[in-house]
């Protein structure tokens, strides 16, 4: 069986019907349905065979679970050039949140070199999950001994009309007061964040285990 015939196989209906509501940016007709354990196993069975390179030479795909089968693969890549190289190659094809989330890159977690250049070229997108994934990255990677207060600025600075980029945004501000709350905290105080996404931002860090009951209290007192 190729690819395609692997993951019709492991096709659950039910699913299907339960995820097409999760990803509404992608036509229902266009979900197998299989579940993430089952994609992620087969992601680990095909990552390295000449099956999967050629897979990820195969763009655009059809089907949503192969975009997001794609993206898995992608997270795989242990080379951080080669992973950058085959993301500029994706990321334009993802058209939706859960594909974009879903990929995120072993070979980025020492932080090699150049990616954070790469992130600000992926931010300056006017490709809605081009900007989410590189929203992201700097959220997964530079929040913690490799944070820099201009980081803030940067997706302070961003400006979409895109739900998808702006929950992205509040999410990254969010963990930022978890993070970075000296450094984070004077965007909500000074309201220097877009309305929504500053009362997005509010409550997704109320919700947030990792905010402190004391940063939550005054958090709520910065409500629009």
């Amino acid at each position: 069986m190729n690819i395609q015939e692997r993951l019709f196989s492991l096709q659950d209906p039910e699913y299907r019907l339960f995820h097409a509501r999760l990803v509404p940016s992608v036509d229902p007709e266009r979900i197998i349905g299989v579940r993430m354990p089952a994609l992620r196993s087969l992601a680990k069975e095909l990552y390295g065979t000449p099956e999967a390179e050629a897979f990820l030479r195969e763009l655009p795909h059809h089907y949503y679970d192969e975009n997001t089968l794609h993206g898995l693969l992608i997270s795989m890549v242990k080379d951080p050039a080669e992973c950058i190289a085959a993301l500029d190659s994706f990321l334009p094809y993802v058209d939706n949140w859960a594909t974009c989330d879903v990929t995120s890159p072993k070979a980025f977690r020492k932080h090699p070199q150049g990616l954070i250049e790469k992130i600000r070229v992926w931010l300056a997108s006017d490709h809605t999950y081009t900007v989410r994934f590189g929203v992201r990255m700097l959220m997964d990677h530079y929040l913690d001994e490799a944070f820099a207060p201009e980081h803030l600025i940067w997706i302070a600075s961003l400006s979409s009309a895109e739900y998808y980029v702006r929950m992205g945004i509040a999410w990254y501000f969010a963990t930022a007061l978890a993070k970075q709350p000296a450094a984070a905290l004077p965007f909500i105080t000074e309201k220097r964040l877009d309305p929504w996404i500053h009362n997005k931002t509010i409550q997704k860090a109320a919700e947030s285990f990792r905010v402190t009951p004391e940063l939550k209290a005054e958090l709520k007192k910065y409500r629009i």
